[in-house]
């Protein structure tokens, strides 16, 4: 089986590692190596860019240096970790991908369509095959991820830049039905988990029914 880019996406606390973390034990499963990744990060660049860009600390970062930010994180991360692997026919698993920024840097910070796909289209040059969004109303993500702790940078903007970001991430799901799997990660833990081990396990079926 050829490799492929599996990514998930979502807002503040609808629990995107824990689910993660059960679709790569899935894969696994299923006899599929493995690359587990995330942005922004993946890559020494990217894991120093992550600690600029949500450094709680940094105010006054412009939309236009947090688009180029995350976008310069990717480009490294699809050349060092993503291309190579799926080259060689393993799945790539990635915590946020492109998605993300036509999600907060687009709906959130008001960042052009446009611009965001020129950016796309230079610097990351591969789409996810599938891509698995966990959708959560605001008022409760926030408050799980407030649970959570310390908020960073990113995390500590009002309900009103989360509500911009959950609708593009619903609009791009609804452009784009099949390649997203929209999953209700309102509902308790494992059942979302499952969902997302649901979604992965029909996409495995419809492709060897395909070949």
């Amino acid at each position: 089986m050829s490799g492929r880019l599996v990514t998930l996406e979502g807002g503040e606390g609808a629990g995107k590692s824990t689910v993660l973390e059960a679709v790569r034990a899935r894969l696994m499963r299923r006899g599929i190596e493995v690359v587990v990744t995330r942005e922004p990060g993946g890559t020494a660049l990217g894991e120093a860019v992550r600690a600029l860009v949500l450094d709680p600390s940094r105010r006054g970062v412009c939309a236009e240096s947090e688009l180029l930010l995350m976008f310069a994180a990717r480009a490294q991360l699809v050349r060092e970790v993503i291309l190579p692997a799926v080259r060689e026919g393993r799945w790539v698993l990635s915590d946020r991908f492109t998605d993300a920024s036509y999600a907060y840097q687009g709906g959130g910070r008001g960042q052009p369509h446009v611009r965001i796909a020129a950016l796309e289209g230079w610097a990351a040059p591969i789409e996810p095959d599938l891509t698995l969004l966990l959708d959560i109303g605001v008022a409760e993500g926030m408050a799980r991820a407030g649970a959570r702790g310390r908020a960073d940078r990113i995390e500590q903007e009002d309900a009103g830049f989360f509500e911009r970001v959950r609708a593009a991430y619903r609009e791009r799901a609804a452009a784009e039905p099949a390649r997203f799997r929209v999953i209700d990660a309102g509902r308790p833990v494992e059942a979302v988990r499952e969902a997302a081990c649901a979604a992965v396990d029909a996409y495995l079926d419809a492709l060897g029914a395909s070949r």
